[in-house]
C-alpha cells in the first residue's frame, strides 16, 4: 500500500528528471546554434530531439520555449520550431539599438568591476588578438563584452543585450570570416582601449569607444548583402 508521501517523492523525482532532460536539450541546441552547426532558418524537429535524447516531447518543448526567450529559436503555433533568422533590415536595426544600449551598460558597469575582473578582461583582450580561428575569436569576444557589462545592476538591460547577442551571432560569424586583417586590428585595438578606460574608471570614455566599435561592425555588415541570404 502506498502512502501520499511516496507519491510526492516520485512526483518530485519525475519533475527533477524532466528538468534535467530539458536542460540537456537546451544546452545542446544552444551550443549547436551559436557554433553555426545549426544554420539560421533550420527546422528543429521535436520528435527527432525526443528520440535522440530518449525522452518525451514535454522537456523538448520546454527547452524550445527557453531558447525562444533567449532569441535563438522561433516557435510557430501548429507548425514547429526554427532557428532564428534575421533579414538585413532586422540585423541592422538590432545593431543600431546595440550602439545605444551596450555603451549604457558599460558606463553603468564601470565603477562596479573588481580589479580581478579588469585583469580577466585584459587577458581576454590579449587572447582575442591571437585567436586561432573564427570560432575561438567569437567565443572570446562574447566573453569579453558580456563580462564587461557584468557590473551594471540593470537585469532587464542585461537580458536584452544577451538576446541581441544570440540573434546576431551567426551574422558576426559571417562578418568575422570575411573581415580583412586591417579591420581586425582595429577591433583588437578598441578592446585594449576599453580595458584602459575601465581601469581609469572612465565609463564615459569606455562607452564612446564601444559605440564606435559596434558601429564599425554594422557598417561592414551593410556592405555584405550575401551574409543575409
Amino acid at each position: 500500500m502506498s502512502h501520499p508521501s511516496d507519491h510526492s517523492g516520485s512526483d518530485a523525482d519525475e519533475s527533477s528528471g524532466a528538468a534535467l532532460a530539458s536542460g540537456r536539450v537546451t544546452n545542446t541546441l544552444r551550443a549547436d546554434i551559436l557554433s553555426g552547426r545549426l544554420a539560421p532558418g533550420s527546422r528543429v524537429r521535436q520528435e527527432e530531439l525526443a528520440e535522440e535524447f530518449g525522452i518525451s516531447r514535454i522537456p523538448v518543448r520546454e527547452a524550445l520555449r527557453r531558447l525562444e526567450s533567449e532569441g535563438l529559436v522561433v516557435l510557430v503555433p501548429n507548425s514547429g520550431a526554427w532557428v532564428s533568422k534575421l533579414d538585413r533590415a532586422e540585423c541592422i536595426e538590432i545593431y543600431k539599438i546595440r550602439e545605444r544600449v551596450e555603451p549604457l551598460a558599460l558606463a553603468e558597469s564601470c565603477a562596479n568591476l573588481s580589479e580581478e575582473t579588469l585583469e580577466r578582461l585584459a587577458d581576454l583582450a590579449r587572447q582575442i588578438e591571437v585567436a586561432a580561428d573564427t570560432d575561438e575569436f567569437l567565443q572570446l569576444d562574447r566573453q569579453f563584452h558580456l563580462l564587461s557589462y557584468q557590473g551594471a545592476q540593470m537585469p532587464h538591460l542585461q537580458q536584452m543585450i544577451d538576446k541581441f547577442w544570440n540573434t546576431t551571432q551567426q551574422y558576426r560569424r559571417a562578418f568575422t570570416a570575411k573581415a580583412e586583417s586591417s579591420s581586425m586590428q582595429a577591433v583588437y585595438y578598441e578592446h585594449f582601449l576599453i580595458v584602459e578606460a575601465l581601469r581609469r574608471r572612465d565609463g564615459e570614455q569606455a562607452a564612446r569607444v564601444l559605440e564606435g566599435h559596434i558601429r564599425r561592425t554594422r557598417l561592414k555588415l551593410q556592405e555584405h548583402d550575401e551574409v543575409f541570404v
